[in-house]
């Protein structure tokens, strides 16, 4: 069911001054923008390898990662795993007894279906599920 790390999530205040430190310091290449306002992010996608490194910042005061900025601060926030099928690996873990943040899949960007599971019960990491959708940019890595 688990085919490999979609991507690593990074929380961050000030999403060009972090863009530009990957740019500079690491030689990436960011290969998708996009505001998700469903989540209240606006997110950035640097290629690693067959990954990504997601890096995410609030679009509101009130968004899940403004608030997880302002308790914990800039740093990893959830790891992506790419998985076939959304809906099979999401009742895969129902019925391993993880506690679901999302009860069903659902759109994400570029494309994708995703869920998310709570850290509680998952050994301390937000994970989400991410299937690669027939719109995404390429058939390599998906991302929600």
């Amino acid at each position: 069911m688990l085919q490999e790390i979609d991507h690593v999530a990074i929380a961050v205040y000030d999403l060009d001054a972090a863009v530009s430190f990957y740019e500079i310091s690491l030689g990436a290449r960011v290969v998708h923008r996009e505001d998700v306002s469903s989540d209240g992010v606006r997110e950035v996608l640097l290629r690693a390898g067959s990954s990504y490194v997601q890096l995410l910042s609030p679009l509101s005061d009130n968004s899940p990662v403004a608030r997880f900025l302002a308790s914990r601060g800039e740093g990893l926030h959830h790891v992506g795993y790419r998985v076939a099928s959304c809906a099979e690996a999401l009742e895969s873990m129902r019925r391993a007894g993880a506690r679901l943040i999302d009860e069903a899949p659902r759109p994400g960007s570029r494309g994708t279906t995703i869920a998310f599971v709570h850290p509680t019960g998952a050994f301390g990491t937000l994970i989400e599920l991410v299937e690669e959708g027939a719109s995404s940019e390429h058939s390599g890595p998906g991302l929600g």
